[in-house]
């Protein structure tokens, strides 16, 4: 009988280590700057998701619209705060209706399948905006907050190049196929730019942070940002502004990344 019971405690013990041990996503497994991050496939798309040492109560995550992994210091400290981090590479589709289908199957397996919550906090850099805007304006109540980082909101602006900026002759070229335009014209006349479908986010009261550099060439951000800003406030909507002076695209971020972190951890969770 004491064998027995003895057997049966050790079962048990293995069965908790196993348990604790066990993957928490498929794939790969590697480590991010001391956490553990999974690489696997969604919807046919390369992703991830870094998992912090405890997940904060309800599962709050930071979903990267692009360039996830550059400029890390927001996301290790919210790592440390029980977020979740992931990424989705879909890195050629501009946030085009596609690239917005890809994000919602990935969406519907972190939600579903993992429980996160509901609403993630985005963070849009560069081309990054084009996604989160795009899925955002598609998911307006599905949306923490968003926190755009010289932010592309405009495809005339950039790629485009059709205001101040330089543009990029092959994004350009490259936008106008993943959309489908005919002409360059349509794609010039396009009004379904995040710049141009603010309203579902403004009714639905998500708020923004976008921090720029006021000497950017590449996405100028009176086009891009300040357009945004404008309007926003004008559909009564909150948006808190970062201005570097004097500072191009790069480098992104801020030294001292407390607004940003402070920022997304006021929106997403439930008791601050």
């Amino acid at each position: 009988m004491r064998v027995t019971k003895v057997v049966a405690v050790l079962t048990v013990l293995l069965s908790l280590v196993t348990t604790s041990f066990a993957a928490e996503f498929p794939g790969k497994l590697s480590d991010w700057h001391g956490f553990q991050k999974y690489d696997f496939v969604v919807d046919g798309q390369p992703v991830l998701v870094v998992c912090p040492a405890k997940a904060a109560t309800g599962k709050p995550w930071v979903w990267h619209g692009e360039f996830f992994g550059h400029k890390p210091a927001p996301d290790i400290a919210l790592l440390k705060q029980g977020f979740h981090i992931v990424y989705m590479r879909v890195p050629n589709l501009f946030g085009s209706p596609q690239a917005v289908k890809h994000w919602d199957a990935f969406y519907q397996v972190l939600t579903a399948e993992y429980e996160f919550s509901a609403k993630p906090a985005l963070v849009g850099l560069s081309r990054g905006g084009f996604y989160c805007y795009n899925w955002a304006t598609a998911n307006p109540t599905r949306v923490a907050c968003i926190y755009g980082d010289a932010p592309a909101l405009d495809l005339k602006s950039w790629p485009g190049g059709k205001g101040s900026g330089k543009g990029s002759a092959s994004e350009w070229a490259r936008a106008q196929r993943v959309f489908g335009f005919k002409t360059e014209q349509e794609a010039i006349d396009y009004k379904l730019n995040p710049v141009d479908t603010l309203g579902p986010l403004a009714k639905a009261g998500v708020p923004l942070l976008h921090v720029y550099g006021d000497a950017d060439i590449v996405v100028p951000w009176k086009e891009n940002t300040g357009v945004i800003a404008k309007r926003y406030r004008e559909l009564g909507g909150d948006i808190t502004l970062i201005g570097k002076p004097g500072i191009g695209h790069h480098p992104h971020g801020l030294t001292d990344s407390t607004p940003i972190v402070d920022f997304i951890l006021k929106h997403s969770l439930p008791d601050q």
